[in-house]
């Protein structure tokens, strides 16, 4: 089969590896244009858009897959299939016409479950025991396409979602590989979603990540480990932001929402239950620390809160 593949950031680039290294043609890697970042706002290329170039593939960007130019350039290509990975943008149904098989997303969940561009993070926030990936057709909903695979995948006690989505991006493109080896032998149909079941993932704002302490430490606990590495959970401290790494789940006496318990070696944050131990701090301009280390820099006073 004559790929397209598109996709955008690291997670991404396994697929690409696989795909490049199967029995298929990768012909191009559409991408998104390079962005803007750091302090001196210099652009940067994509995660993909680096890996392609070290793997001497053609690199497209358009700015919209919309454009007449990007569209003719597409078709010229004689494409049997696009597959897409975490691409960042919505396909126009122009688009999703020129391959003979269309475009076949891999998505990081058991669709119809957590639809949408943060399922993993999602699935951790809401506890979930297991998850998984899929592969489907794109047509005009948003991952309402049927189904041609799926893969299972535990979420472990102490996943943050950068290692969960780890696991699932290698996993998955070994999943990606086989339904386009199916789809090319004839082999592989796609089965229409359940109506039942369906739950949205939309991306996890900054806002998103604000850690309410009046919650259960449990909800709480889960809110970090999703927002690791990004966003970032946070609250504020003396009016300033601060960032915090996973959790663990205390058993001390209990404490008031937000307040804060330093001891020798661990410093214990109030919730709507039992207290939490704080792992990593990150103050506003700084590294992360242990929060035994925030503490003694920042000298709590007893009764301090987080969040006041």
């Amino acid at each position: 089969m004559r790929l397209v593949f598109a996709g955008t950031p690291e997670v991404a680039i396994p697929a690409l590896d696989a795909l490049a290294a199967s029995e298929h043609e990768v012909v191009a890697v559409l991408t998104r244009p390079d962005a803007p970042a750091g302090r001196g706002r210099a652009l940067v290329p994509s995660p993909v858009t680096s890996r392609a170039r070290e793997l001497g593939l053609a690199v497209w960007q358009p700015a919209s897959l919309r454009d007449p130019s990007f569209l003719d350039l597409l078709r010229a290509a004689e494409v049997d299939l696009c597959p897409v990975v975490a691409y960042g943008n919505l396909i126009p149904q122009a688009a999703l016409d020129v391959p003979v098989h269309g475009w076949v997303n891999l998505h990081f969940s058991l669709l119809p479950a957590w639809r949408g561009a943060a399922p993993v993070q999602h699935a951790i926030i809401a506890g979930d025991e297991i998850t998984g990936a899929s592969t489907f057709q794109i047509e005009a909903g948003l991952d309402t396409g049927p189904v041609y695979g799926t893969l299972t995948e535990p979420v472990l006690a102490r996943d943050t979602s950068g290692d969960l989505l780890g696991r699932l991006a290698q996993a998955g493109a070994g999943l990606l590989v086989a339904t386009i080896d199916g789809i090319a032998r004839g082999e592989l149909n796609a089965v229409p979603q359940s109506p039942d079941g369906v739950s949205r993932a939309p991306k996890i704002e900054v806002a998103d990540a604000r850690l309410d302490f009046a919650h259960p430490a449990l909800a709480i606990e889960r809110r970090i480990r999703g927002c690791t590495p990004a966003p970032g959970a946070w609250s504020t401290f003396r009016g300033e932001r601060v960032k915090f790494g996973p959790a663990v789940l205390g058993d001390g006496d209990p404490l008031a929402p937000g307040e804060l318990r330093v001891g020798k070696n661990q410093v214990e944050i109030g919730t709507a239950t039992s207290p939490l131990i704080l792992g990593g701090v990150q103050p506003l301009g700084k590294r992360s620390m242990p929060a035994a280390d925030w503490a003694r820099g920042a000298r709590i006073a007893p009764g301090e809160r987080l969040g006041a």
